[in-house]
């Protein structure tokens, strides 16, 4: 009553009436209604954001925005509306003063709409002073003001055209101008105003949108659409992308993570017990290195040993992202209490349609309501994923950004306890599970809110019936629990699996050259097949676990609903399952489907990462040459060529393609053992340091060259002369012009002096001298001739070991020269590199790009990729799970259509007829439908693993097949790529994708015919929705399949940093290049990003317009059912609007699926794509075969030979004509470059010949299988190449010798002590890359595999090189004496080895110069004898 006094003088005027507002054809609210709630509701929302938005603002500040004139209209308008709210206000006051009286709301109404309309514009001003271009909080303010004020427009219309009406001119005239001065501030708020000064985007090239765009185009992700639209018309190119926000980007988050991971670690060590750590060396120096991520990331790094408290990196990513993401809580909450908002207007609808009397108009308003819930539950739904999917983006960044950095600083004791494989899964894969972690974390409060929610209206609606169908689902969450625990398992079994086949691919891809030489493809083959049939074991029990888990998913709601239904209808007769119980409780059991499944695979995803490091190898990145020898440093003219010049790389220089600015391949693949050496002596001279540590830089590079080094560099009289320098050799040659001498012993000092005292002191040192002296002795005196500064000879680079390739897509780096300086589009800098450097067809060359980068496809995936795999998969099995698809989803309709006849069962005295027959075919078409899911998810699932086996074992035959420069142009990280990620994307994403695609695409397609069945009428709006539908989709997948792409060819040059860097992580450190690298690491990661963030918005931008078009099916669905619904039964309505509300899910997965189908199938095609590329001569040809003695003599025969590496390239070696009889030990000389590896590799065919032929025992080689010849020739490789496995398998990995035999050749190798000594004997486990043992050992080891195969015919290339000079002579007398009735070639080095062999062939540019027994070359003073002379051995 006190209400009604305050609205109206007499009290006439009540706040709510039925008969006004609702039991009428007519509706309207009463007049108090109007001047209060209506008025208020606007004021009330804008005074409790108020507080929170202000704090909001006053933290979040992005500068100053300028008036604009977008913003002086709004603040004029806000003043407006308050004069126009205050002249109301004054008139009842006039009123008053006249004597009438005015209700008091008259008063209060107009003061508090004045009052907030003040409040509105001071917070306009205050968003324009805090940056805020657009703002959500006042839109929404005005929208709210809008409807309230048409709900009281509409009524003083209405008011107005009754006939005797009694109108209040003023505050109708005030009220029109309030509405449409409202109206007009709504259009304004949905524009964005400009950005604010001194903002990231003004200087940026090509901003991303979204931070300047309107409120409205952010929730509804239109401000990507530009992007969809250019990606529609053309492919995207990495060019096209935009930059990341400021927040997302590496410099922003990572230090961050860092900081709060400090923090962290620093608690955890505050701890009163003691926290043990898994790095070896605690005590290492804080600041040791300009990065300082000291030890603490170790156990981010290492698994920890501790159990008392280690650091959490849960509560690191928590402190860092937490604040950002729990806005996602609030987002998931809200529509998670929305989602129940559509069953029960079905209720409502449903009763309306059973309501004969019920006035139209109701009808119509459920509709719209059901159909603006849908609306808001897609936008809620859409910024919640858009808040997960960007913390998973920033964790990723950020993990990775720390792992990196810790990468530099990680004790060397502590990396010894990982690899390649594991690390590079640990950036890649557990990095990604981060990722995906952010979208499930929420459902972990999220699902049992959803389930208790659901319970409780089911129990409303059936009552305690609903607890037969909650045993149901009780009984399967065990079930659940049971499968999600076993797939863990299965997951830690597989990944381990799947490590240490990457970890075997990386080493065969690294010495594929020693397996080509070998012929032991196979042997390696068949060990990866052999990890890879473990691998398919595990998967295979995840495939039936994945049917039986799908067979759960898609039974259960259908046992609840069938459990339920019967309990309901069998306790009591005159319980009626009508369609308004039987539909609403099945919406509401499809709601509890989703959190019942989801939570045991939220706690499965959880799965945690495994960690590791790598191994340590002489170190090239892949950039110019000229690059790694500046290493960031500026180029300073002068001084670049004089260190040039002093490291002998002049003539190197002078062979390659581009001079100093060739691209190197990765670890340096196109340069030999000796320039490598030299670059990077170069790079170390170029930095300019005090003290120098030389680990034996001259093993690798002929003795002469090794000379001029020492002079020019080392010596005291090189360059470096002012400098303290340590130099570890083998070569006594250079002792004499040491200051201070350290013989090691065992791993300690025995002697320190220098060379004169400790010849006096007559010790080890004299000793080992009087040994060795004689054999250096010889090669001092070498040099003193001919090599001066003209030094390593000037024949090409190319000719020595044939890896300089060009892309085969021919992308050059595009140069433009004038006479001295050169700009090179590559380095993006000028450097003024002189003409000597260039050679001079460098002019009209252009530069050549030797590593082939990570091409993306484009375009759409073809068909044939999709016939391809269901080849693999089988026809038959394809065909049939189709089937089985179609007939559970068959069988599933007629279940509901079943339902909804048994509903329309007409009562006789309060209960139904027939009610067994209807409740046994319902049940009956139910386990026909779960029958029909099983079979076809076993198909499925089977026929994945089967496919991913036929496609694995292909790619493995094609690569290994592929000649040695495809794998000198491929990065192993495209390789490792293809073998990790894209496989892994065929065994475990394709299979699952299949299933939910063709789940999704029935489901669609079920709902449709449903609604049609229901609705004819719907037939007109049903087509035309489906072609917007496949309109956006089809706009969306262009763009999206391209983003995708762009992404994952981003992906390769992050871990292929990655793995130079940790292969290079000291060189790194000695040089304190780590901010330079980490930078570079950042660019990376964001690029990455850059690719990966339009992708999630363009998802959500096509869920957002999918989820639409989903809702207006809904509205037409339920429209319609209110249009006939006299003619209609209750039954088919409830049938037709709760398959319309499943339409949305549906049609979001049909289009994830699709668009996941395809992206999916790429790995597929990448897979297929390398069995298109060239291969080698096939490994046996049958009717070719040589007999098993071939062959017995030995006789090489080189007819008119000539090889070249490429078809555009000159001859590497051209006219060789020789004959080496059985036996004969021929040795093979020349300067670097001369051609001599290339007559290796032309022998073993690792490149075929150009012209002539070789011809050994008879047998032209050139036309039998690549593995009959292979196997028939031995050689001892240049740099000793070893697996990680036993010892035993390094020497015979075929297992064809026996132990004793295997004994026998470690006797010959003079291993047998050593390896005796070890507590494994033949099953001591060679680490990666044999890093375990010693060069020597290494060395010996390939003489013993040699004297294993004991075959006519052996090749020694510069075997003796990296060696000390013991195992040297060890090897030379054990050839001596075993190979004594083989043929021998030796590359040679130190002339001195081969003084005593029957014949030497001197090379020089390709061509044999001469050739005869040593003697008489000596005689014909030719290059033979200058070379000799400058050896002193004459």
């Amino acid at each position: 009553m006190a209400l009604r006094g305050f609205c109206s003088a007499d009290g006439s005027d009540p706040l709510w009436e039925w008969n006004v507002t609702w039991n009428t054809s007519n509706p309207d609210f009463t007049k108090c209604f109007q001047n209060t709630v209506l008025v208020w509701v606007p004021c009330a929302y804008l005074w409790v954001c108020f507080p929170f938005y202000f704090l909001h603002l006053s933290r979040h500040d992005r500068g100053y925005i300028q008036m604009t004139h977008l913003n002086k209209a709004k603040t004029a308008l806000g003043f407006l509306l308050w004069i126009v709210c205050w002249a109301d206000l004054f008139y009842s006051f006039w009123e008053r003063s006249w004597g009438r009286f005015v209700a008091p709301v008259l008063l209060v109404s107009p003061t508090l709409l004045g009052v907030t309309m003040l409040l509105a514009t001071f917070l306009i001003q205050l968003e324009r002073r805090k940056g805020v271009q657009s703002s959500g909080i006042m839109l929404t303010f005005w929208l709210i003001a809008l409807l309230c004020a048409l709900a009281i427009l509409r009524s003083k219309i209405m008011a107005a055209l009754k006939e005797d009406a009694d109108v209040d001119v003023f505050r109708d005239v005030t009220f029109y101008i309030y509405s449409s001065l409202v109206l007009i501030e709504l259009v304004l708020s949905c524009f964005s105003d400009r950005s604010p000064l001194f903002s990231e985007t003004i200087n940026d090239p090509n901003p991303c949108p979204e931070s300047s765009a309107s409120f409205l185009s952010r929730i509804t992700f239109w401000w990507i659409t530009g992007m969809m639209v250019q990606g529609y018309r053309q492919p995207l190119e990495s060019a096209d992308l935009w930059s990341l926000n400021k927040e997302d980007m590496s410099e922003q988050v990572v230090p961050i993570l860092v900081k709060n991971w400090k923090k962290e670690c620093a608690k955890a060590r505050k701890q009163p017990v003691k926290v043990v750590y898994s790095s070896k060396d605690p005590a290492r120096p804080k600041g040791s290195s300009k990065v300082d991520v000291n030890e603490e990331a170790e156990a981010l790094i290492v698994k920890s040993p501790a159990k008392e408290r280690d650091p959490s990196l849960f509560k690191v990513l928590y402190k860092t992202f937490g604040p950002y993401f729990l806005m996602s809580f609030l987002f998931k909450a809200l529509h998670d209490l929305m989602m129940f908002a559509g069953p029960e207007i079905l209720k409502l609808l449903i009763n309306f349609v059973n309501d004969q009397q019920a006035p139209d108009w109701q009808g119509y308003f459920y509709t719209a309501l059901l159909f603006i819930s849908a609306c808001l539950q897609t936008l809620v739904l859409h910024q919640y994923f858009h808040i997960c999917f960007v913390s998973g983006m920033r964790v990723k960044t950020a993990v990775i950004g720390a792992v990196y950095r810790k990468a530099l600083v990680i004790t060397n004791s502590a990396r010894k306890s990982s690899t390649v494989g594991e690390i590079v899964n640990l950036m890649s894969v557990d990095a990604q599970r981060f990722m995906d972690l952010a979208t499930y974390l929420n459902m972990v409060w999220s699902a049992p809110l959803q389930v208790i929610l659901a319970l409780y209206l089911l129990w409303l609606n059936l009552g305690p019936s609903v607890l037969a169908g909650v045993a149901v689902m009780i009984l399967m969450v065990p079930v659940n629990a049971v499968m999600a625990m076993k797939t863990k398992t299965y997951q830690v079994a597989h990944m381990k699996s799947k490590d240490n086949r990457i970890k075997l691919m990386n080493e065969i891809l690294n010495g594929i050259k020693v397996l080509k030489l070998y012929a032991w493809e196979l042997a390696f083959k068949d060990k990866v097949l052999a990890i890879r049939q473990e691998e398919l074991k595990v998967l295979k029990k995840s495939a039936y676990l994945g049917a039986v888990g799908t067979f759960t998913w898609v039974c259960t709601p259908f046992l609840v609903a069938l459990s339920t239904f019967a309990v309901y209808v069998t306790i009591d007769e005159n319980n009626i399952l009508d369609a308004q119980k039987a539909f609403v409780s099945l919406a509401l059991f499809n709601i509890l489907r989703f959190p019942l499944n989801i939570l045991p695979m939220v706690i499965s995803s959880i799965v945690q990462g495994s960690v590791a490091y790598v191994p340590q190898q002489a170190w090239i990145q892949n950039d110019s040459l000229q690059e790694n020898i500046l290493f960031g440093r500026q180029l300073q003219e002068r001084y670049y060529k004089a260190v040039v010049e002093a490291c002998a790389l002049l003539p190197d220089l002078e062979i390659l393609p581009s001079g100093d600015l060739t691209e190197i391949g990765e670890k340096g693949v196109n340069l030999s053992g000796g320039q490598k050496q030299r670059v990077s002596l170069a790079r170390a001279v170029y930095c300019d340091s005090d003290i120098y540590l030389f680990d034996d830089p001259l093993s690798a590079v002929d003795a002469h060259v090794g000379k001029h080094i020492f002079e020019n560099v080392i010596g005291p009289k090189g360059m470096l002369k002012n400098k303290t320098r340590l130099l570890v050799t083998h070569g006594i040659s250079y002792l004499p012009q040491v200051d201070v001498i350290i013989v090691m012993s065992g791993g300690k000092i025995s002697e320190m002096g220098s060379y004169q005292e400790l010849l006096a002191r007559d010790g080890d040192f004299a000793e080992f001298l009087r040994t060795y002296a004689s054999a250096e002795q010889e090669q001092d005196e070498q040099d003193n001739g001919s090599a001066g500064i003209g030094g390593p000879g000037k024949e090409g680079k190319q000719m020595e070991n044939g890896m300089l390739v060009t892309d085969a897509v021919g992308k050059q780096m595009q140069r433009q020269l004038s006479n001295s300086s050169t700009y090179s589009s590559d380095i993006g800098r000028h450097c003024n590199s002189t003409a000597e450097l260039q050679k001079d067809e460098a002019k009209k060359e252009e530069a050549w790009k030797l590593v082939e980068a990570d091409k993306a496809q484009t375009g759409q995936v073809k068909l044939s990729v999709y016939w391809g795999y269901m080849r693999a998969i089988g026809l038959f099995l394809s065909f049939l799970s189709i089937l089985l698809f179609i007939s559970n989803h068959v069988a599933s309709l007629a279940s509901n259509y079943w339902l909804s006849l048994w509903t329309d069962d007409p009562v006789v005295n309060g209960t139904q007829e027939h009610t067994t027959v209807r409740l046994s075919v319902y049940g009956g078409l139910g386990i026909l439908q779960g029958l029909s899911v099983f079979g076809y998810s076993m198909a499925v699932s089977l026929g994945g693993v089967l496919a991913s086996r036929r496609l694995h074992v292909d790619l493995l035959h094609h690569v290994l097949r592929s000649p040695m420069s495809f794998f000198e142009r491929t990065p192993s990280g495209n390789l490792v790529n293809r073998f990790s990620k894209e496989l892994d994307t065929v065994d475990s994403m394709i299979p699952q994708v299949i299933k939910m695609f063709m789940g999704s695409l029935c489901n669609v397609i079920g709902a449709c015919i449903v609604i049609l069945l229901a609705t004819p009428i719907a037939a007109i709006v049903i087509p035309p929705l489906g072609l917007i539908y496949f309109f956006v989709q089809r706009f969306y997948v262009a763009s999206s399949r391209q983003l995708k792409r762009l992404e994952s060819v981003s992906r390769s040059p992050v871990y292929s940093h990655f793995n130079q860097t940790l292969l290079g992580v000291s060189v790194i450190r000695a040089f304190e290049e780590q901010d330079r690298f980490i930078h570079q690491s950042d660019l990376k990661v964001d690029d990455n990003q850059k690719a990966y963030y339009p992708s999630i918005v363009a998802n959500r931008w096509l869920a957002v317009r999918l989820e639409c078009v989903g809702n207006c099916i809904v509205l037409f669905a339920s429209l319609f059912a209110v249009i006939s619904r006299h003619s209609l039964s209750a039954g088919l309505v409830g049938l037709s609007v709760s398959y319309s509300l499943q339409v949305t899910t549906y049609l979001n997965w049909l289009v994830r699926m699709s668009s996941e189908m395809e992206t999916n199938v790429v790995a597929v095609e990448r897979l297929k794509e390398y069995s298109e590329i060239e291969k080698e001569a096939p490994w046996r040809i049958q009717e070719m075969t040589p007999p098993s003695d071939w062959p017995q003599v030995g006789r090489v025969e080189f007819r008119n030979y000539g090889l070249r590496y490429r078809e555009d390239l000159d001859l590497v070696l051209k006219r060789i004509n020789v004959t080496i009889n059985g036996g004969e030990k021929v040795g093979i000389v020349g300067r670097t470059g001369a051609g001599k590896s290339s007559l290796t590799l032309g022998l073993f065919r690792i490149n075929e010949p150009a012209e002539g032929e070789i011809i050994i025992d008879d047998v032209n080689i050139a036309k039998i299988g690549l593995h009959d010849l292979r196997f028939k020739i031995t050689i001892i490789p240049q740099d000793p190449v070893l697996f990680s496995g036993s010892l035993r398998m390094n020497l015979d990995p075929f297992s064809k010798y026996s132990d004793e035999e295997v004994w026998t050749a470690l006797e010959l190798a003079h291993l047998k002590d050593f390896v005796s000594s070890l507590p494994d004997k033949l099953n001591h486990e060679c680490a990666e890359g044999g890093e375990n043992l010693s060069v020597g050992q290494r060395q010996l080891l390939c003489l013993a595999r040699a004297l294993l195969r004991k075959t006519k015919i052996l090749v020694l290339d510069e075997a003796t090189a990296a060696v000390d000079l013991e195992t040297d002579n060890l090897i030379q007398s054990t050839i001596r004496t075993q190979f004594d009735d083989c043929t021998v070639l030796t590359i040679a080095h130190r002339l001195n080895t081969i003084m005593d062999y029957m014949r030497v062939i001197v090379l020089d540019k390709g061509e044999i110069l001469e050739c005869g027994s040593p003697s008489d070359l000596l005689q014909q003073k030719g290059l033979f004898y200058t070379m000799a002379k400058d050896a002193g051995l004459v």
